[in-house]
């Protein structure tokens, strides 16, 4: 038997990469589906993870230039499509997958069936609205999340532009199963009191930016309808630029960003202060004017009259008094149309502050006795519930059980032992005792009760 010579043998190295190569060429680029596990980000920008399914696992690697295009959030249990080469780490010998694309299962269908409600919706003439909004309106009834930084995006901008407007927030979910009904029944809700206090002018549906996933429930074919079927105009304000919801094709008005909306909504107080002042100067300007005119006048008529006499000395005067009077009746018009400029704007802002006060003060203790009864009943219902729980709880509580005598076995990694097949002498084991725990060490297993 003839043996390899020594200079035959690979290395360690050179084995490894012909294996890489061989994977690299032999299998190319691929697509794989599976789930998320292990998923680790370190200071590099690299992502590390596994991706397994049912019955295998495979080790993948999404390198920093990459990983920033991925839109998917790349967290454990999420289901994704990757499309990668098959490779092998060198330096372990430990087969790999370099992603280069991620995609969350299911996008590709919500994006289809976008269309399809899209598509239907605006046959049936869904998508017609288009009612002005009132600029200002008296009052602004601002549909979202109260914690969301949609709201404190567009209160910070109208308290900016406009601090006149009075403005109602009502709270409700953007996101999730209960959202898409909740903002339906906000939306009926202030068109019924729309009938009884006109003063509610306009609606804002808002919320921040986020994926398909997060915005769909303004995706939602009642929700759209409800939109269109409003008596107060709406203004639809979901998301960034780039996102759109059927929710903004519905309403009467779209602004691409919670701030934008604001914008729109109201005018700015600083450009209509300056127009104001604009508009006294012109006026000051045209009463000089018409005053140096006049003055003017006066001169050439002072100037033509040259004739000796009695008649030319009372000419002279009454020229004079005409002078004196017109003189004082421009300087009291200026004066009137100053003091009436004044007026007015210290009467605007008593009555609008006045207005103001009172609507939000009747509308606070409506509020108040609405909150309080809902409070009330909502108390009572919920003690009632948590004490028919309680007594559900307590009679198929596992604590019952340990209390007549039984234990529970966990094991280092805090798994439930079933069988004495599952420990090895010398394990310790954690028990759960109907009172306390225990700690023990395995000596012997019997895999049989005798």
């Amino acid at each position: 038997m003839l043996e390899d010579k020594p200079q035959d043998a690979l290395t360690v190295s050179q084995l490894n990469q012909r294996a890489r190569q061989s994977l690299e060429r032999g299998i190319g680029e691929v697509w794989v589906e599976g789930e998320l596990s292990n998923v680790s980000r370190p200071a590099s920008g690299h992502l590390y993870f596994t991706l397994k399914d049912d019955g295998a696992q495979v080790r993948c690697a999404l390198f920093r230039q990459r990983a920033r295009f991925v839109s998917a959030p790349m967290r454990d249990g999420d289901q994704v499509r990757l499309r990668g080469r098959v490779s092998l780490f060198e330096p372990r010998g430990d087969y790999q997958l370099l992603v280069d694309a991620v995609q969350a299962t299911g996008l590709g269908e919500l994006l289809a069936a976008f269309e399809r409600l899209k598509t239907q919706l605006s046959a049936e003439g869904v998508f017609a609205n288009a009612r002005p909004l009132p600029l200002p309106p008296r009052r602004l009834l601002i549909v979202t999340s109260p914690s969301g930084a949609a709201v404190r995006d567009v209160l910070a901008v109208l308290n900016a532009r406009w601090p006149l407007i009075e403005v109602s927030i009502i709270p409700v979910p953007v996101q999730g199963s209960e959202a898409a009904p909740a903002l339906i029944s906000a939306l009926a809700m202030l068109n019924r009191q729309n009938r009884l206090d006109p003063l509610r002018d306009a609606v804002l549906i808002t919320r921040g930016g986020g994926s398909l996933e997060d915005l769909w429930a303004f995706n939602n074919e009642h929700l759209t309808r409800a939109i269109f079927h409003s008596r107060l105009p709406v203004m639809s304000a979901v998301g960034h630029e780039v996102d759109v919801t059927l929710a903004d094709f519905a309403a009467d008005c779209r602004a691409p960003t919670p701030s934008a909306a604001a914008e729109q909504l109201v005018p700015d107080q600083q450009v209509l202060k300056r127009q104001l002042l604009d508009q006294q100067q012109r006026l000051q300007r045209a009463i000089n004017a018409r005053f140096e005119r006049d003055s003017q006048r006066l001169d050439t008529l002072r100037a033509r009259l040259r004739h000796p006499g009695e008649r030319l000395a009372q000419q002279r005067q009454h020229i004079k008094t005409l002078h004196q009077r017109l003189e004082r009746a421009m300087q009291q018009r200026l004066l009137q149309a100053r003091e009436r400029l004044e007026l007015w704007r210290k009467r605007l802002a008593i009555e609008d502050l006045q207005r103001r006060h009172l609507n939000e003060h009747q509308h606070l203790e409506r509020l108040k006795r609405r909150l309080q009864n809902a409070m009330d009943l909502q108390l009572e219902r919920h003690q009632t519930r948590l004490s028919s729980l309680a007594r559900e709880l307590n009679a198929v509580s596992p604590l019952a059980v340990l209390g007549r005598g039984y234990a529970i076995a966990q094991d280092e990694h805090g798994q439930i032992v079933h069988s004495a097949a599952d420990t090895s002498p010398g394990q310790t084991l954690k028990l759960r005792l109907g009172e306390g725990r225990l700690s023990v060490a395995v000596k012997r297993r019997f895999t049989q009760v005798k």
